[in-house]
């Protein structure tokens, strides 16, 4: 079987850094180029011109003032990245690259090994052992288990029956930071998908602001939920 054509751009050693900073500024997040796999698969293109041209006729961003996405509003979001790369990303790499010490290295590996991984679980701890149980009495909260499918994206079961459960990813939040503006990827809004046909439940993205739940709004929809699981 012959192997698909691929029509990737192959940007090299550049790939890094423009990965980087589209991710970091959110340049290709859904409310700037929409949710472009939800739209082609709506379209079922059999050829990336029929994709190009569907995706111009009817690409708009989400969000509460979406836009008609344009060539035009791609190669703005383009010069953006430009922007960012040469005015603020560059500069800031070269100072941490002039600066950076065997040190540094040797105690970030030690850091991210011990302490990260220690505030990580504690955080995700007091997220359920003293928020959501506190509020959901009769459900059972268990980690998610290393030989679940879904293990990297859910954090934890929250068992309304012996075998109906909903999913919960724990997300830390600065005070400063706006997590309305976190966008599920495609690959997590899958595993999300895969593990409601097995548990029955939707998965909810708790965010943990020094080890309390951030978005109270949550708490309602985890509840309607719970609601939900109940008369099945």
């Amino acid at each position: 079987m012959a192997k698909n054509k691929k029509y990737s751009l192959e940007f090299g050693k550049k790939e890094k850094v423009l990965n980087y900073a589209c991710q970091t500024y959110q340049l290709s997040r859904p409310n700037k180029v929409g949710s472009v796999m939800a739209l082609i698969r709506e379209c079922q293109p059999k050829t990336i011109e029929e994709w190009e041209t569907w995706y111009f006729e009817n690409a708009k961003t989400d969000g509460k003032n979406p836009f008609k996405i344009t060539k035009e509003s791609l190669a703005e979001l383009g010069e953006r990245l430009y922007e960012k790369i040469t005015e603020v990303v560059i500069p800031e790499w070269q100072d941490a690259f002039h600066s950076l010490t065997k040190e540094d290295c040797e105690n970030y590996i030690y850091n991210l090994t011990i302490n990260r991984t220690f505030d990580g679980y504690i955080r995700e701890k007091s997220v359920v052992n003293d928020g959501l149980a506190h509020h959901f009495k009769e459900v059972t909260f268990e980690e998610s288990p290393s030989e679940l499918d879904h293990a990297g994206d859910i954090d934890y079961l929250g068992f309304v029956t012996e075998e109906k459960a909903f999913g919960i990813q724990i997300k830390p939040v600065t005070a400063k930071s706006n997590f309305g503006n976190y966008s599920v990827s495609e690959r997590m809004k899958a595993s999300f998908a895969n593990f409601k046909k097995d548990f029955g439940g939707n998965v909810f993205i708790v965010y943990s602001l020094d080890g309390e739940i951030a978005n109270k709004d949550v708490i309602e929809q985890i509840k309607s939920e719970v609601d939900r699981l109940n008369k099945l």
